[in-house]
């Protein structure tokens, strides 16, 4: 018992973001799932805080708009002094003006469609804000799944590049112990050599590629650039070639796409504003009643004309603005018309860019498999080359010609892997698929 006590005032003890932390790494390691990344990247990207702040500050308005058709009470407290001026009235008497004091509350309370109207655009932007933060976190868990990829597909290259430049420095040392002992000349040598110079070249540029997109990954995830990010996963645990085929079977719903859930949502935009530039000609109703406490701090006798409580109603009609109003329910009403037009185009877009999607998909695909075959062919090319030079088989030309090969072959691999990737990503965004899957 003594235990449990302890473990719970030491969680409250310990801040909190401490204990957070424990399910990533430390505080300057993060060991992170796709996943893990994704989650993390949503708890602390500033883009997506701001999505969260614009959905706050557009329920603030809305409720402003509620609030002006709620009453109004105001309150005022006055002192004045005429400095003992008394009122004459003709030569007949004078009335003594004391200093006072006064105490004053109004409640009024205004009524027109405008207002209803208003309140219901104040709902519609809360609503578009809203779908704006769910897009602004599909693109964010998408940009951290891009990247993600994009880190294990650099280490996986540069990796072999490594391999490579210890097979190619072997038979560089190799080569040059020949020229030393007159069997081989020295050009056969300096040319393997420069092919080592050209791989370590290539493996440097890979490491700050690497590096760029690690700092893109933490950029995205709000970390300090100091900070060791570690993958977990590997390349073929991600690389879910079935999931992704999936995807070009899977019917297209174009209403769970936000691009366009939002120009559906301009649409009713468009036509509460059309109602609003409507309700111009429309009355006002307002209604107020006021309570008056005057008190006079003198004996002397005076007249308290102000009457402690008074109401009264009015009803405003609009008749004639020169046409204003005319022209603003004109330009809503071809507002709306455009907004009509803009979803038809919306709608034919999407739908033309998934079967884009599909095809690039299926070809990035197709891609990817010739390009990891490539990859294959080219090392074995290149490994069988450097033991048949090892034998005095194949000359130095054959080692520096499979070696660019091999170089260029990884080169496309790994755009093909990107391509394949950020195909994939490109139409499970469009699916408006979880970020997770």
């Amino acid at each position: 018992m003594k235990r449990i006590l302890f473990a719970a005032a030491l969680m409250l003890l310990v801040p909190s973001g401490a204990w957070a932390q424990d399910a990533y790494g430390t505080a300057d390691t993060l060991r992170l799932t796709l996943r893990q990344a994704q989650d993390y990247a949503l708890e602390h990207n500033r883009t997506l805080k701001n999505a969260s702040l614009s959905v706050r500050q557009a329920e603030a308005d809305r409720w402003s708009s509620i609030a002006s058709m709620l009453p109004q009470v105001n309150g005022t407290l006055d002192y004045s002094n005429y400095l003992g001026y008394s009122m004459n009235l003709g030569g007949m008497a004078s009335i003594a003006m004391p200093p006072y004091g006064s105490l004053g509350v109004n409640a009024s309370l205004a009524l027109s469609g405008a207002q209803v109207i208003s309140a219901r655009i104040g709902t519609i932007s809360m609503k578009m804000a809203d779908i704006s933060r769910q897009q602004t976190e599909q693109e964010i868990a998408e940009q951290v799944k891009l990247l993600y990829f994009s880190a294990l597909v650099s280490e996986h290259t540069l990796e072999l590049l490594k391999e490579n430049l210890v097979t190619i420095r072997k038979l560089y040392e190799f080569s040059q112990k020949s020229v030393d002992v007159g069997v081989s000349e020295q050009v056969d040598a300096d040319q393997i050599l420069v092919q080592v110079s050209t791989m370590e070249t290539s493996i440097n540029a890979s490491q700050r590629a690497l590096e760029m997109v690690y700092n893109s990954l933490r950029l995205q995830m709000n970390v300090d650039f100091d900070t060791d990010i570690r993958l977990t996963e590997t390349l073929e645990d991600l690389l879910d070639v079935e999931s992704s085929l999936g995807l070009l079977y899977e019917a297209f719903n174009i209403e769970n796409n936000y691009s366009y859930r939002l120009a559906l949502a301009n649409i009713d935009l468009a036509r509460q504003q059309k109602y609003l530039a409507g309700w111009a000609y429309g009355p006002t109703l307002s209604a107020y009643y006021q309570y008056t406490a005057r008190e006079y701090f003198s004996d002397e006798a005076t007249m308290n004309m102000t009457p402690p409580n008074m109401i009264g109603v009015t009803l405003s009609v609009p008749i004639f603005s020169s046409g204003q109003r005319f022209g603003a329910l004109r330009s809503a009403r071809l507002a709306y018309q455009q907004q009509l037009n803009t979803l038809e185009d919306t709608e034919m877009s999407l739908r033309i860019q998934h079967r884009q999607l599909r095809y690039n998909l299926s070809s990035a695909y197709e891609s990817y498999q010739t390009q990891k075959k490539n990859v294959e062919v080219s090392q074995s090319v290149f490994d069988n080359i450097s033991k048949k030079y090892e034998f005095g088989l194949a000359s130095s030309l054959d080692v520096t010609t499979s070696a660019s090969n091999l170089i260029s072959a990884q080169s496309g691999y790994v755009q093909a892997a990107y391509e394949y990737v950020n195909a994939r990503i490109e139409l499970e965004k469009l699916l408006n698929k979880n970020y997770y899957e």
